[in-house]
């Protein structure tokens, strides 16, 4: 585990908090010199040096097949991660009522700066050199889930989802501003992610699942900035608790698609193809995969997402925030189209 070292580190642990971690880490062979926050963790100042030690509460196998893959991958020469580290009886985790703790060395880095295509393209190395290596490993210790196979009734799921969320607003009597223009633009959406779902079958999909490694075909399924570190010239890949089996392409196609959503990127479609050829001038991309990326891409998952907070979840935003995310989403869509056909007339030339 690392983090970026510019990072505000909240050092308000309470008491009960505090002695309940020195409890933990009196079972790792470090003398504690102080324990401060660091998002979802906590950065550990010992006599050894800086270490990491992260809680969670469920996804015990998560945190082994981060151990094993780390081990792994140290096997066929993949260094860029952060080791984790054992107690003094040799254990990887550490129990405490029903919560869980493991430790990792402290990567004294920062977190990649994703506004410049020059460190963007520099991350997307790293991705294909990931790639690469899981390809190698002896996964055999590995227990995570398989999705490949799950695409198709994903997206299916999804565009029910569409019907359910128009059903929801007209069984309100009062409906909101929110309501009303979400309402209307449903259509526009479901007809796209229709679209995508036909093509998906109408791919080479079925050949590529069928030809792909299942053992050894692991994305890291989190694969953004804050889970990227750079020290010096180097870079280090964080946060392996959420690895999947999949088509390894969907790594690249998730990070673009959320690079394309800041403003510095904004569904420009020549720098999409710098990412995407950097990539693969490393581990080469088939014109299948590029069509396949093309369609999880066309896919509207941000507005499906955005009506299951609304209609299912029942996220407690106010009217304003939930306007304006629409908005946003409403203000994409030409430019989000003409990047769609900018591929798709880059993957025929």
């Amino acid at each position: 585990m690392a983090f970026n070292e510019q990072l505000n580190f909240n050092n308000s642990i309470s008491a009960e908090e505090e002695k309940i971690l020195r409890s933990i880490l009196s079972r790792y062979p470090y003398k504690i010199i102080s324990i401060s926050k660091a998002r979802s963790a906590y950065k550990v100042a010992t006599d050894k040096g800086n270490i990491c030690l992260k809680k969670f509460q469920h996804g015990k196998q998560k945190a082994m097949n981060g151990f094993i893959l780390v081990n792994e991958l140290k096997k066929v020469g993949f260094h860029n991660t952060a080791e984790y580290l054992k107690t003094k009886k040799g254990y990887v985790l550490v129990r405490y009522k029903n919560y869980f703790f493991y430790a990792t060395e402290w990567i004294n880095g920062q977190e990649v700066d994703i506004s410049t295509l020059e460190e963007t393209t520099n991350t997307v190395k790293l991705l294909a050199e990931f790639h690469i290596s899981v390809s190698k490993i002896n996964s055999s210790g590995l227990k995570i889930k398989d999705n490949i196979d799950n695409w198709l009734d994903l997206y299916n799921n999804k565009l029910n989802d569409f019907l359910m969320y128009k059903q929801a607003i007209d069984k309100k009597l009062i409906k909101s501003s929110f309501d009303i223009d979400y309402y209307n633009s449903i259509d526009i959406y479901y007809n796209r992610g229709v679209k995508t779902l036909a093509l998906l079958r109408e791919s080479n999909y079925f050949l590529l699942i069928n030809s792909v490694n299942r053992e050894t075909s692991i994305c890291h399924n989190s694969f953004y900035y804050q889970n990227i570190i750079k020290k010096d010239t180097d870079y280090y890949l964080i946060d392996l608790d959420s690895i999947i089996i999949d088509l390894q392409i969907t790594d690249l196609c998730k990070y673009i698609t959320r690079l394309m959503n800041r403003d510095e990127y904004f569904w420009d479609f020549d720098k999409a193809k710098e990412i995407i050829e950097t990539y693969s001038n490393i581990k080469p991309i088939s014109k299948e995969e590029l069509k396949i990326m093309l369609y999880v891409m066309m896919f509207p998952h941000k507005f499906w997402k955005l009506g299951r907070k609304r209609y299912i979840k029942h996220k407690n935003w106010n009217e304003r925030k939930f306007n304006k995310k629409l908005i946003k989403l409403n203000s994409r869509i030409t430019k989000e189209n003409e990047f769609m056909e900018k591929f798709e007339n880059y993957i025929n030339q």
